[in-house]
């Protein structure tokens, strides 16, 4: 029943989300904050039919896996599940969730298992970071007993599983400098404006979102979004943080008056600076291609880890410089350049129309003269006619969102037979569940994940697919 106390229970896996997996009683209890080998006193709080959640109430003894969080906001901040827990055993437990994936859901055999690629940077390798203004920031259980915090503007992450509830974030440790100067000054600065902060359930207010990108090459891009257009107070705060922050490269606001935060469909105007930033990448050969990132662009948090991520897709990839390649959800053309050079063509298929026109752009930039770019809906563009006019693909290289790929796009990819496919997915559970749709024609002869986010349960994988 909810509400039950457990005793003693001791954490023996991680799960869903990265919470702690109990078992008791052969029911599967998850528990947050809790990490593998630590024995707690837990009280069940919610009951589904194949799982329950926990909430702890006491640790009895902790586990020799647990390391102390460096960040302040660790276990209100949902950004970094992991931070209590050693980065080794994390790679692990990454490790085993994609063995698992492919054992237990796709019920795979796999030739060949490598081990994961671990993250040579465990703080402050994220690229992009979004922070939300809350006109009523989320308070913490002390700050609940002074009423002077209530309807506290704040800015920060949202609080996991609520939409209207963000964490006033004072220090982060997932982007580097100066990520945390830029959002601490805006937050300064527009209180003692009086800056009216956004109110998502009202719909009202002026200040919405900031985002903070950079690239390794030392540029930063800052991007506001407005919910209304107000001119002084946009000239205002736009004025103050040029002059306080030299380091930043572009300078944009968005104006977003909708019920959601997407602004991938909305025009950035250029304050200051360039209208774009741009990062590097290191092909196999030693070749540099730059990339073009503008607010909209799409391009991978962890610049260290994907680059890593690329040359391997390239490697096996085993191009002679004959072959036709497709590469499903292109993104900003990144893996199609990365291909190009050893590929006879390159077709890139993404269904976001303005990271389809960054990826022609890239490809210019970077001299590369035998890559399309199509966009539009991936199992609609998947066409007998496409193929005719494109060629049949010797190689397919897909890297879909976390939901993987539409039956209708596996089908598709199953009429063409390349001879491989390179499947990189962000979730390696609904990776394997496409993957057990093609096993008849295909086999695993290899898998590989790569760690892109530290201290969370998220993991990469690459897996090699060859024709039977």
């Amino acid at each position: 029943m909810v509400h039950e106390i457990i005793e003693n229970a001791e954490a023996i896996d991680t799960g869903e989300g990265g919470n702690a997996l109990v078992r008791h009683n052969e029911r599967v209890i998850f528990v947050k904050g809790l990490v593998p080998g630590d024995i707690a006193d837990i009280k069940i709080v919610k009951k589904k039919k194949k799982y329950a959640m926990g909430r702890i109430i006491s640790v009895k003894k902790l586990s020799p896996m647990r390391v102390k969080p460096v960040c302040s906001h660790f276990g209100v901040c949902g950004g970094c599940s992991w931070q209590n827990l050693d980065y080794e055993k994390q790679t692990a437990f990454k490790q085993k969730h994609v063995e698992d994936a492919f054992e237990r859901i796709g019920k795979i055999d796999v030739e060949l298992k490598l081990p994961i690629v671990p993250s040579a940077n465990i703080y402050k390798y994220r690229n992009k970071l979004e922070f939300t203004f809350s006109a009523k920031r989320w308070l913490t259980h002390e700050e609940m007993g002074n009423t002077a915090n209530f309807n506290q503007p704040g800015l920060g992450f949202h609080i996991p599983g609520l939409f209207d509830k963000v964490l006033d974030l004072h220090e982060c440790y997932l982007q580097p400098a100066p990520s945390n100067s830029i959002r601490n000054e805006i937050r300064q600065f527009a209180i003692k404006e009086n800056m009216p902060f956004f109110d998502i359930n009202a719909q009202e207010g002026f200040l919405r979102n900031v985002m903070v990108r950079n690239t390794s090459r030392g540029e930063v891009m800052v991007v506001f979004v407005f919910f209304k257009d107000d001119k002084v107070l946009r000239e205002k705060l736009l004025k103050h943080i040029a002059e306080n922050f030299s380091e930043i490269t572009s300078l944009q606001y968005i104006i977003n008056p909708k019920k959601n935060d997407s602004f991938n469909d909305l025009p950035a105007v250029v304050y200051a600076g360039k209208e774009y930033i741009a990062e590097e990448l290191t092909r196999n050969n030693g070749d540099i291609l730059k990339f073009r990132i503008s607010p909209q662009s799409f391009f991978q948090t962890s610049t260290d880890q994907a680059n890593a991520l690329y040359r391997k897709v390239s490697e096996w990839a085993e191009l002679t410089g004959e072959e036709i390649v497709y590469d499903l959800y292109t993104g900003c053309g990144t893996i199609a350049s990365f291909v190009a050079a050893e590929s006879a063509s390159v077709i890139g298929i993404e269904y976001v129309e303005q990271a389809v026109a960054n990826a022609k752009l890239n490809a210019e930039l970077n001299k590369i003269n035998n890559v399309q770019f199509f966009a539009g809906d991936m199992q609609g563009m998947l066409t007998e006619e496409f193929c005719r006019h494109n060629g049949i693909p010797d190689v397919i290289i897909t890297d879909p969102p976390r939901g993987g790929m539409h039956p209708d796009v596996v089908n598709a990819i199953l009429k063409m037979e390349p001879k491989k496919i390179i499947y990189v997915s962000c979730n390696p559970s609904t990776q394997a569940r496409d993957i057990a749709l093609m096993k008849e024609k295909y086999s695993v002869k290899i898998i590989q994940p790569f760690d892109m986010f530290p201290h969370t349960s998220h993991v990469e994988n690459v897996a090699l697919l060859h024709r039977k």
